[in-house]
């Protein structure tokens, strides 16, 4: 057979296949690149085996930012740039990258182009699509220069060697909520410094709330729009009020903050934040908290960011929908209503099975764990597996520890939170034809629920 026969083959492929599946095949694709490159020598300043090489691609392109060998030790100037490429264009999703491409050549971008993104950002089809591509683009250039500027003074002033590439490299991994880190123990050292925790935060906030509300406030502000809609409205506020009660609850509750001798709510506030915003980096070791605060930021990491973001978890509209049909479940109604909005039914199920596949896969991961790494702390393990899944990358130290098929669980944990369980499932069970043949035939029956 010619190349051009496996071209068209391989173009007839894509064809055929929904765009679930292609955006599935894509990240698949991305990984498996990113897992060849840092195999090469040439980017390796210690030798390093293939599976953590693995690790740390498919970590990177899911912005998870767990890993089982310290990046900065085993990676050279050029293996460490790899990583950052594979976490911006798995931060922004690599869909906005050819939108981009093809919007600045002037061509018409295609039906299936633009099927693509929206099912990547998980847009409804009002949104203007050439309009959200060029101001994700312009915000997120914007807030991680912006983010390097402010860094780059710090590390200059710290003595960090190479301020410059440290300040791009994390403005970068904030802002994709990937909390990789060039510093071995994270930020632990830079506990108590106030511009630099203020700046991480706020880069992973902005990140985490989701381009949907981006672009929403963006339009208020510039003011194209009166107010910004009931979705950013919601995404805000719960976003908001959850990381508040979380640093609330860590501040009163975790005893090693009261051994602190200063910086109690900034180190309180920070450690919530990366659970919520499933950043990942960490002012304080992991390790080290009581199984209070584990199961806190355990619960924060499931939650999750915002859709259309960098962040992971089930996302906080998912939350909203699932305990909004739980509550008028219990109150006998048929309508789910939330803040006076009536939430349609296609939305409710799309709740519900996002819900079911992320904590099946969960607790699947979970499982496995404890039989391929049985030697280590199921409390440990959970609250990895649910670090992996969410694309968090907070870890209580047991990363580097796993056995060779722990990681291999770990690295699918981190490949199936960044498609998003939702996806994988539709990917794997989807058939529009399927449904509508067999839909008549199909009988109603009613099934006991206690």
């Amino acid at each position: 057979m010619s190349l051009s026969r496996y071209f068209q083959a391989f173009a007839l492929f894509f064809h055929r296949i929904n765009p679930v599946q292609t955006l599935t095949l894509g990240y698949l694709l991305m990984t498996l690149i990113g897992w060849s490159l840092l195999s090469l020598p040439w980017f390796q300043t210690l030798p390093t085996h293939a599976i953590d090489n693995l690790f740390t691609a498919a970590s990177a392109v899911s912005t998870t930012g767990l890993t089982s060998v310290s990046v900065s030790d085993h990676y050279n100037l050029g293996g460490e740039l790899l990583v950052f490429i594979l976490i911006q264009m798995g931060g922004l999703g690599y869909m906005i990258f050819g939108s981009f491409i093809v919007l600045i050549t002037r061509k018409k971008i295609s039906k299936t182009h633009e099927e693509l993104l929206r099912t990547d950002f998980g847009l409804p089809k009002s949104f203007d699509f050439r309009g959200f591509v060029q101001t994700v683009l312009l915000f997120t250039l914007l807030v991680e220069a912006l983010g390097a500027a402010g860094l780059y003074v710090i590390f200059k002033e710290k003595g960090i060697p190479d301020p410059l590439w440290n300040a791009v490299f994390h403005s970068v991994s904030a802002f994709c909520t990937a909390g990789f880190s060039l510093f071995n123990n994270s930020f632990e050292g830079f506990r108590d410094h106030i511009a630099l925790n203020l700046i991480i935060i706020g880069l992973s906030f902005a990140g985490a709330i989701g381009f949907i509300a981006i672009v929403d406030v963006w339009e208020r502000v510039t003011g194209r729009k009166k107010e910004i809609t009931f979705t950013s409205k919601v995404i805000l506020g719960f976003s908001l009020s959850t990381i508040t009660a979380g640093c609330t609850l860590l501040f009163f509750t975790e005893p090693l903050f009261k051994e602190l001798p200063n910086q109690v709510w900034l180190t309180a506030l920070f450690q919530a934040m990366t659970a919520m915003t499933t950043v990942g980096f960490n002012t304080v070791t992991i390790g080290s908290l009581s199984h209070g605060a584990l199961y806190l930021m355990t619960i924060l990491m499931i939650v999750g960011a915002s859709p259309a973001g960098t962040g992971g978890g089930i996302k906080s509209t998912t939350v909203i929908a699932v305990l909004a049909e739980t509550f008028a479940t219990l109150r006998g109604r048929r309508v789910v209503t939330f803040m006076g909005r009536v939430i349609p039914d296609f939305r409710l199920q799309q709740a519900s099975a996002s819900f079911n596949f992320y904590i099946l896969f969960l607790t699947a991961g979970v499982y496995l764990l404890s039989i391929t790494d049985s030697n280590l702390a199921v409390f440990d393990l959970i609250f990895e597996a649910t670090s992996a899944i969410g694309t968090v990358g907070l870890s209580t130290g047991i990363t580097g520890a796993l056995s060779f098929a722990g990681k291999c669980v770990v690295i699918a944990l981190m490949v199936l939170g960044r498609i998003g369980p939702l996806s994988i499932g539709l990917a794997l069970f989807y058939n529009k034809k399927d449904y509508d043949d067999n839909l008549w035939d199909a009988r109603y029956e009613d099934i006991p629920i206690d």
